[in-house]
């Protein structure tokens, strides 16, 4: 439930040196990296989302109160998982770990007569402009004895904290607009406004000699002062210095969660990406189980889905691979949102409102709600589950879908008609075929999205892409789209078209690197405060966006529908070679709270998971072999003639050669298609991969099946 990071005020998400920005280079605030203290509550590596938490500043200090909000350099940083670690320019040495619903600080400083520790209890969201979230109302009581207790209500959610600061012989006050309140013993704050807002909060203050240690423990609940308490003694005991008591458990715990995933072979920067990239998938959303302030029952409350959009295609099926527990209780949760609030979340934060980031997407929700049905993932009611489905899908742009099976934005069309077939599964496998009869009748509507005439979506708005990368997402009736397009040549040509294949522009050295197979062409990338005409110029070559976004990611797999599983090989490795590295600017988009991790992590293990229709499409891995850890065993990907090739990281001067698969045995059985069942994976088995350099018939004569191979005659309608 808890994050704690240094604040900065600026992008990405209170820690970094930029403006916000959403499209181009980000203009720099500052030279280099530098904190004003240590917050709580973060996103992981959104875009523009505009409120970023950052709640509860710590400040550890030898400065007068009236320099509160001053920010340091930042020296000697060091991180691992649970764990963060720098001195200040002021020679304070600062650590932060973390529990389930607790924060533990330890502050080690200089000699000084005058050394503090400032909680600011107003501040929240970024320093820069539009960026501020400003509290409603608020109250802070001073306990006495190095105990404190507060609540903030921010975003109509009231999050409570209850403090121990080990601090023996230090005075304890409240402050408020950076004045000491002598004396006072609780501020209380009815309507606070933009215009009002002063800020306010706790100071522990006295002398200390070098190497003095004071750490400062906080218990967190949305559901009251008492139960932060609660949370805190759980966690850390009534008394006493915990900090490395409480980064062991949390360190334990991610080392569990890590070595869910394990991989052999690979050059040290492949391997290093992709455990970044299983420890980024892994970070949100976040859980307050039984901490839901909207309503008294207990459960999982689930936060920090930003967004749907994201998460859905690759996150949601590797939480289910390898925290199913999670990814349970993750569906119970917006089972419960819906239930409460009338939608299923496309976006969900620690503020009440299901409609937000309605514009990205429609029904996201019920691909995940149907793998999990047919996975038998977790104890959920799934009458009482089918019931929101279904009335979820007449919502937002849903009543205009079933009215005239067309809606506006074009790709939410596609969206409702998955939706709705997705919806189908659960029905039909419930025993209801009236209503899942009704429902695949209308998921056939995915058809209306596409103009006949040209293979590709209608004109329409498109959020963040235009209708090239739409026009090639996973459909649950690929074998209809692709005839759509013109049969399985054209289809081919126009991917090939989407990716590059075959660019007018010679291929030629790019930014310093040798340019990725398959990515004919050179693209000029746009630079800072981009024209509207300089996107546009980009958007207008209709090529892949190199998955700094979300719209296209599952784009590569396409081809696995039409014979042509080498294009996918193709595209793949040339991603994970040369758009992942190990340093600042390691990943080629936002990480949109794992989202593109998860997608790093499935194609370095050669599958990928086609949400909502309970499958993998095969390709070949970037590893040796891999292991993942299920609920049936272990699932294993051996690839034999497998070459360890070096990432765009390594500073190579030269394009590895794709690896193509060659053939393949899944349990010893020989596996003549491009895909396997989600079951056959998450039971425990062995997937043998024999890799070569050059195109194979593997795959070439079978197609991953389509909903119209099942009806008569097959086709579309």
């Amino acid at each position: 439930m808890v994050s704690a990071c240094a604040y900065s005020g600026a992008y990405p998400t209170g820690y970094g040196r930029y403006r916000k920005n959403t499209e181009g280079v980000p203009e720099e605030l500052f030279d280099t990296l530098q904190a004003s203290g240590f917050t709580h509550f973060q996103q992981s590596g959104t875009g523009a989302i505009r409120k970023y938490y950052n709640y509860v500043r710590v400040t550890p200090m030898v400065q007068p109160l009236d320099e509160l909000g001053e920010a340091w350099p930042l020296r000697d940083e060091t991180a691992s998982a649970g764990y963060y670690a720098a001195t200040l320019d002021t020679g304070i040495r600062c650590e932060i770990t973390v529990g389930e619903k607790v924060a533990v600080h330890r502050y080690t400083f200089p000699e000084s007569s005058s050394a503090r520790v400032v909680v600011d209890l107003s501040c929240g969201g970024l320093a820069i402009e539009h960026g501020r979230t400003v509290p409603l109302r608020a109250q802070v009581e001073s306990m006495g004895r190095g105990h404190a207790q507060g609540t903030v209500v921010l975003e109509g959610v009231p999050l409570s904290v209850y403090l121990q600061v080990d601090s023996p012989g230090w005075r304890q006050m409240l402050w408020h607009d950076r004045r000491l309140i002598e004396g006072g013993t609780r501020l209380d704050f009815d309507s606070i406004r933009q215009t009002t807002l002063r800020p306010f909060g706790l100071l522990f203050m006295g002398s200390a000699r070098a190497g003095r240690t004071i750490e400062v423990r906080l218990g967190f609940s949305l559901r009251g002062c008492d139960q932060a308490r609660e949370n805190l003694e759980r966690e850390c005991g009534e008394e006493g210095p915990v900090f490395d008591l409480v980064r062991a458990r949390t360190s334990g715990r991610w080392g569990d969660h890590l070595s869910r995933v394990e991989v052999d072979g690979g050059t040290p920067a492949r391997r290093q990406v992709m455990a970044t990239a299983l420890y980024h998938s892994l970070i949100k959303p976040c859980f307050g189980d039984d901490e839901s302030p909207f309503w008294p029952a207990s459960g999982p409350f689930a936060f920090d889905v930003c967004t749907m959009w994201d998460i859905y295609k690759a996150q949601i099926p590797l939480l289910m691979a390898i925290v199913p527990d999670r990814a349970a209780d993750l569906l119970e949760s917006l089972i419960r949102v819906c239930e409460e609030e009338g939608n299923f979340p496309i976006g969900y934060r620690m503020a009440r409102g299901a409609d937000r980031f309605f514009r990205q997407g429609s029904a996201l929700a019920h691909t995940a709600l149907a793998d999990a049905h047919a996975l038998g993932l977790g104890g959920l009611d799934w009458s009482w589950a089918l019931v929101h489905m279904v009335d979820d899908l007449r919502r937002l742009y849903g009543e205009d879908f079933l009215e005239q099976g067309l809606v506006h934005p074009i790709t939410h069309t596609l969206d409702l008609a998955y939706g709705h077939h997705c919806t189908a599964k659960v029905a039909r496998a419930l025993g209801d075929k009236r209503l899942a009869d009704e429902l695949e009748e209308r998921a056939r509507n995915w058809v209306n999205a596409f103009e006949r005439s040209t293979g590709l979506l209608r004109d329409s708005e498109f959020y963040e892409g235009g209708k090239w990368n739409y026009s090639f997402r996973l459909l649950h009736d690929m074998r209809a789209r692709i005839a759509l397009a013109g049969g399985e040549d054209a289809f081919v040509a126009m991917l090939d078209r989407f990716f590059g294949f075959g660019g007018s522009v010679p291929v030629g050295r790019q930014a310093g690197r040798p340019p990725a197979a398959g990515f004919a062409g050179a693209v000029t990338q746009p630079g800072r405060r981009p024209s509207a005409e300089e996107m546009a110029a980009g958007y207008a070559l209709n090529r892949f966006e190199g998955l700094n976004n979300e719209p296209d990611m599952d784009a590569p797999w396409a081809y696995h529908y039409a014979g042509r599983p080498d294009r996918t090989a193709e595209i793949v490795h040339a991603a994970l070679t040369w758009q992942f590295g190990t340093g600042a600017g390691g990943l080629p988009g936002n990480d949109d709270s794992g989202g593109l991790s998860a997608w790093y992590v499935w194609a370095s293990l050669g599958l990928f998971p086609v949400a909502g229709q309970g499958r993998f499409l095969v390709n070949a891995p970037a590893f040796a072999r891999a292991a993942l850890r299920v609920d049936g065993g272990e699932f294993v990907i051996e690839a034999s003639g497998h070459r360890d090739e070096p990432i765009g990281a390594d500073g190579v001067e030269h394009t590895p050669p794709t690896q193509y698969v060659r053939s393949a045995t899944l349990n010893g059985r020989p596996l003549e298609t491009t895909h396997i069942n989600a079951s056959e994976v998450h039971r425990g088995g062995l997937l043998r991969l024999e890799l070569g350099p050059e195109p194979s018939q593997w795959g070439r004569s079978a197609r991953p099946p389509s909903v119209s191979d099942a009806r008569p005659g097959g086709g579309t309608t």
